[in-house]
């Protein structure tokens, strides 16, 4: 199934955990995390489902839910991360961020491109978020309907927009909407996570996380997070500050 964000229509909060016909027919059951429970429910479940990471587990204790605000917002906090450092992605969110009240897209879509400029976001960033708020205030995009999305269409429909690519699909509707099975097959601390947890002799690649991943489904949003959780274990039991 593919969706479209444009030109749909507003439809009803999602709850948590749905079960829908799938693409052969089959139930699909679609996993929402709203709030720290409902990450443990699905963790539980996971590792049930998957006893290798049981261990993994063990070793980081639960995770607790990273969340965002949904929306323009929340995409335009994810895009400004794009390819930086955690600290250069802090600095320059927390700049633009207070220079719009309210942030939103109206305003983005009326800024000057050189005032942004100015607030640390490089011109093809500046083009995705102009872009996007066009499109928004025109009312031919509708961000709120992927919510109620299966994880696949959602990340189709968001990855055929100008600048989103599919790092920033996944990373939105994990923390941004809280879709239970969203798998950022890109991260690069993940895939490290991966390798290391799975003993893997080479840090895998988004095309080669995919497959890794069909185990984890329904949950391999709650796999996302552990990995994270993981691999900064890790790395500060190797003396060195996680990304």
């Amino acid at each position: 199934m593919r969706t479209n964000c444009y030109n749909a229509s507003a439809q009803s909060k999602e709850k948590r955990l749905r079960v829908k016909p799938g693409h052969d027919g089959e139930r699909e059951m679609l996993v929402r995390f709203e709030s720290q429970s409902d990450l443990e429910e699905a963790m539980q479940a996971l590792v049930k489902q998957d006893p290798r990471l049981q261990p993994i587990l063990g070793l980081t204790g639960m995770p607790a839910l990273r969340q965002r605000e949904p929306g323009f917002a929340g995409l335009a906090h994810i895009v400004c991360g794009q390819q930086l450092s955690t600290a250069s992605a802090a600095a320059i969110w927390a700049r633009l961020s207070a220079a719009f009240d309210p942030f939103d897209h109206d305003a983005i879509r009326k800024a000057r491109a050189d005032r942004l400029g100015r607030l640390g976001l490089s011109a093809a960033k500046i083009k995705t978020l102009k872009f996007i708020a066009k499109e928004l205030a025109a009312d031919r995009l509708n961000l709120d309907v992927l919510a109620n999305e299966d994880v696949d269409a959602a990340h189709h429909a968001l990855t055929a927009l100008h600048g989103i690519g599919p790092w920033t699909a996944d990373i939105y509707l994990l923390f941004c909407l809280g879709h239970g099975d969203a798998w950022p097959a890109g991260d690069l601390a993940v895939q490290e996570a991966v390798k290391l947890g799975l003993g893997l002799k080479e840090r895998p690649t988004p095309k080669q996380m995919a497959p890794l991943a069909e185990p984890w489904r329904p949950y391999r949003g709650a796999a996302a997070h552990l990995w994270w959780t993981y691999y900064r274990v890790l790395k500060k039991r190797e003396g060195v500050a996680a990304g």
